[in-house]
């Protein structure tokens, strides 16, 4: 039986990934710093072995490769690797060891949006903490695959929505009070025009991909792809969708971006900036075509499957 070891796998993709892959008859090794449960119950967990492992500290110690080749993986995949030397230490113990290796890492590794939408030949042009270390981690595994022989594959998710935690919402940022303004059709002011897009993928979605690359090993191995919806959306066409899920037009009003941050937290501010400044909006033409990767949920759909759970939970208030 096929071992996989899936490295964070109790977290929103994990959720979905795990029961796929037992599902589908692999043996499956969740590596976790703590025994925090899936967003989702389901009976699959119980074939699953945990071992827990703290990352960073096994990182610093210069242990946490060696304690992942222990496991005698098949197949690894690295749900929360976040530093390019992590990713060396990673791979330098399971070189020779493993028969795929696969990463998470994020369109936020191609920059801000040019021509849209965005293929993943084009260059990278990362800002920020977290996409430039992103791209310096895929630089290094292609480079990895295409000159040494290590056997991986990227899959760049978007902003990942399911039940169970807030999704990115139609103002940029992750207050679920946005959501609760749009149901009681009270109005919302969006930074510019509202005319940035945001490019949601359910996490079922990610958890397909990751199974279809696993399944088309040929055709994934020294190759990223991009794993979102079908189509990115305007923060204004967002809003607009939201109100009408509660029977109301939306009520949305604008300001400059200077005028807009002053009257929200430093916090939010940072969120907001990050997702317009990007404004992603990527194909998933070569992930249809090498892997046969076919998105189930639109952005709409997988973000109403969210909100749904958010009013269930009385965190978003309809009336």
């Amino acid at each position: 039986m096929t071992r996989v070891i899936v490295i964070g796998g109790s977290g929103h993709v994990g959720t979905y990934l795990v029961p796929r892959l037992v599902g589908a008859g692999f043996e499956v090794v969740n590596v976790a710093r703590g025994q925090r449960e899936a967003y989702q119950p389901n009976a699959a967990w119980s074939q699953v072995e945990t071992v827990t492992l703290d990352r960073e500290a096994e990182d610093r110690a210069g242990t946490f490769g060696a304690k992942i080749s222990d496991l005698r993986p098949d197949i690894v995949i690295d749900m929360i690797c976040f530093t390019l030397p992590s990713a060396q230490l990673l791979v330098d113990a399971l070189r020779g060891r493993v028969e795929h290796f696969l990463h998470t890492g994020t369109i936020w590794v191609h920059g801000p949006s040019v021509a849209v939408p965005t293929p993943e030949t084009v260059a990278r042009r990362p800002f920020g903490e977290y996409g430039t270390q992103k791209a310096a981690i895929e630089a290094y595994l292609m480079h990895e695959a295409q000159r040494n022989a290590f056997p991986a594959t990227i899959v760049h998710p978007g902003h990942i929505v399911g039940p169970g935690w807030a999704p990115l919402n139609p103002a940029g940022h992750f207050d679920p009070a946005v959501f609760s303004t749009l149901a009681q059709g009270q109005e919302l002011v969006l930074p510019n025009f509202g005319l940035e897009t945001v490019h949601h993928v359910h996490a079922d979605d990610v958890a397909q991909m990751f199974m279809k690359a696993i399944g088309n090993w040929s055709m994934a191995i020294g190759e990223s792809f991009h794993t979102v919806s079908s189509q990115a959306v305007t923060l204004r066409g967002y809003a607009e969708a939201v109100s009408s899920w509660f029977g109301h037009e939306a009520k949305l009003s604008y300001l400059p971006w200077e005028q807009w941050k002053q009257a929200h937290s430093a916090e939010i501010v940072e969120q907001t900036y990050d997702h317009i400044a990007h404004s992603p909006n990527c194909s998933i033409d070569k992930a249809k075509r090498h892997l046969d990767y076919q998105p189930r949920y639109t952005s709409f759909e997988a973000v109403r499957e969210a909100v749904d759970w958010l009013i269930g939970k009385g965190i978003v208030k309809t009336g």
